[in-house]
């Protein structure tokens, strides 16, 4: 709580726009935060005929909004300041771009609008009903409970499985962004977003630790690298505003990456965080198994398949890069060594393609355990997907600052994508690794019989 008090005192430095032409959301000040805010939901209409105007509609004016398209409902959180979500407009127009839908911002920026976090939290049933009181018309005008399907972030996921009890789980979707932990960490599941809230429920988690809601919530939780400190967030208080709200805000931009073509975030069903950097969970990615679930709009993809194998919730880890669009690439790196003597430390593995292109990834979470003609299979993680490697580096290192010097004598070493198991498999033999020293190579094609 004590971080969520600082991000408020913080965001007292941020100002708003003035208003703009086209309807547009709230738009407060702070002192309307430190005076507080009555509770008014302002809902706006976006649609492919007016994407960049928004429509404002209520239970008797539709405006725009077609009954028989998916319905698509973007409900904030807690708003300190009263200055709009920075991320709400590309949010608006990813949506547009991959399906023609009706889009609707819940403007509840006059209610979430307060220096004092629980009397925002306090209003969320209320906004709640307010939007089954919307839904119920759309109903009868011909809509389906199938496709509606609402994205709440923070506060707003909790708002959203409120309305998906009031339909008894009946919705087609909810997606949960980062939902808030504050005041609903350990409250029964009436209480909270909830997996029955909805036919699907998909949530990311990443700022478990702080802003975030730890244990799972849906029918599959993604927590992006362990749901903790996300890579490119500031660690330490002096990275300013930035550093109360990067990690919470992360599930938006992961989500938002999604809705591009160049990225898809692959994602492994595992028990823990660990046992995914370790490389335990990646059968789905291998050919002849089933497909691995894909984070953000796509997840529902995975619907199906968790109704064939009868299980209810399902735990996802995956890592990302620091910068959008967060994409990272799974490689698998086997060593077989014939050290006497049993080594252990990381490697680190770097790629180079023809034209130049360099990416690496460093296999240090926890050391490795080298044993004679014993095979380790190492995950990497690049931030680029090099199709062609023309040269590979690695680097063995114990840690150690004061102690000797090792060797690691590698009797074969294997370089497999996951995420194309189709592209030639990359191999080299006899290798003596001396300790922080990179040696560099041109890999040879693997032969086609080896596992």
């Amino acid at each position: 709580m004590l971080r969520l008090y600082f991000f408020i005192s913080l965001m007292c430095l941020v100002k708003s726009d003035p208003d703009e032409t086209c309807p547009s959301f709230t738009r407060l000040s702070f002192h309307s935060a430190v005076v507080g805010t009555g509770l008014n939901v302002k809902l706006m209409l976006y649609t492919r005929k007016n994407r960049t105007c928004a429509q404002v509609i209520n239970s008797t004016v539709f405006g725009n909004l077609n009954m028989t398209k998916k319905t698509t409902f973007i409900v904030h959180g807690f708003r300190p300041t009263g200055s709009p979500p920075v991320w709400m407009e590309d949010l608006v127009q990813g949506l547009l771009d991959v399906e023609d839908m009706n889009v609707v911002i819940v403007d509840w920026n006059r209610g979430a609008t307060t220096v004092i976090y629980n009397h925002a939290s306090s209003k969320t049933r209320k906004v709640a009903n307010v939007l089954k009181e919307f839904i119920d018309q759309l109903l009868v005008k011909g809509a389906s409970l199938d496709n509606i399907y609402i994205i709440g972030v923070s506060l707003g996921a909790h708002i959203a499985g409120f309305v998906g009890k009031m339909y008894n789980g009946q919705l087609g979707r909810i997606t949960g962004l980062d939902p808030a932990g504050p005041l609903f960490n350990g409250r029964p599941p009436e209480d909270r977003l909830d997996p029955g809230d909805a036919q699907f429920v998909d949530v990311i988690h990443s700022d478990i630790d702080a802003l975030g809601y730890r244990e799972p919530l849906g029918n599959i939780d993604f927590y992006p690298n362990g749901g903790l400190d996300q890579p490119g967030c500031p660690k330490t208080i002096l990275g300013g505003l930035k550093y109360f709200k990067c990690d919470h805000q992360r599930s938006v931009y992961l989500y938002l990456s999604s809705l591009r073509e160049n990225c898809s975030i692959t994602a492994y069903p595992c028990d823990s965080y660990r046992d995914y950097r370790n490389g335990k969970c990646v059968n789905c990615g291998i050919p002849q198994k089933e497909s691995c679930p894909l984070l953000g709009y796509y997840a529902d993809n995975w619907k199906e398949y968790l109704k064939q194998k009868n299980t209810p919730m399902t735990k996802a880890f995956f890592d990302t890069a620091e910068e959008k669009p967060y994409c990272i690439y799974h490689y698998f790196v086997d060593i077989i060594t014939w050290n006497k003597n049993i080594r252990r430390g990381s490697i680190t593995i770097k790629l180079k393609d023809k034209a130049g292109n360099i990416t690496e990834s460093k296999i240090n979470h926890e050391p490795a355990i080298f044993q004679k003609y014993h095979q380790v299979s190492l995950l990497a993680r690049f931030n680029q997907d090099l199709d062609k490697v023309a040269t590979i580096s690695l680097v063995f290192s114990t840690g150690s600052v004061i102690g000797p010097k090792y060797k690691l004598r590698v009797l074969r070493m294997k370089l497999r994508s996951l995420a194309h198991p189709e592209r030639p498999q990359l191999c080299r033999y006899d290798l003596v690794l001396m300790e922080n020293i990179e040696n560099v190579f041109q890999p040879i094609l693997c032969p086609k019989l080896q596992m």
